[in-house]
């Protein structure tokens, strides 16, 4: 069983996003008010705190919404999980799209240490039952 420990937006592309205690998640679109939602198969980003905790290890300062993620997770291995897969917690589902991405130029984590975890564990998927998210919400695998 996971855990969402933090949700996260921004209003522009680009930045870090900031934490909210909650969050409206809508078919075709992805969590309102966040500048990368939109009718594509990455509506929503997820990025596990485990994950965060490596690259910490490498001497950075880093808070849940650095790596650009919508949802900042805890208990689950997201990178493990196929394409397809649900996740959901009663009243949201999810469903995974894609595993990893192609790290933008300039990424100002890569720069600092000469990596950055995103590409390789962050995955993305698409809203298919709306519904509100609160931090603190429990997330987990339906199929």
């Amino acid at each position: 069983m996971g855990k969402i420990i933090s949700l996260n937006i921004s209003r522009e592309k680009g930045v870090h996003k900031e934490p909210v205690e909650r969050a409206e998640l809508k078919i075709d679109h992805g969590m309102v008010g966040d500048a990368h939602a939109g009718d594509w198969h990455r509506q929503v980003s997820l990025l596990a705190e485990e994950s965060i905790a490596l690259m910490r290890a490498q001497g950075l300062e880093l808070d849940p919404g650095s790596f650009a993620e919508n949802i900042t997770t805890e208990g689950l291995a997201l990178s493990s999980l196929p394409i397809g897969t649900r996740l959901g917690n009663g009243e949201i589902v999810l469903e995974v799209t894609q595993i990893g991405k192609k790290c933008h130029h300039g990424c100002a984590i890569f720069k600092q240490v000469g990596d950055c975890i995103m590409p390789r564990e962050g995955i993305f998927a698409k809203v298919v039952t709306p519904g509100i998210l609160h931090r603190g919400d429990s997330l987990d695998i339906l199929t």
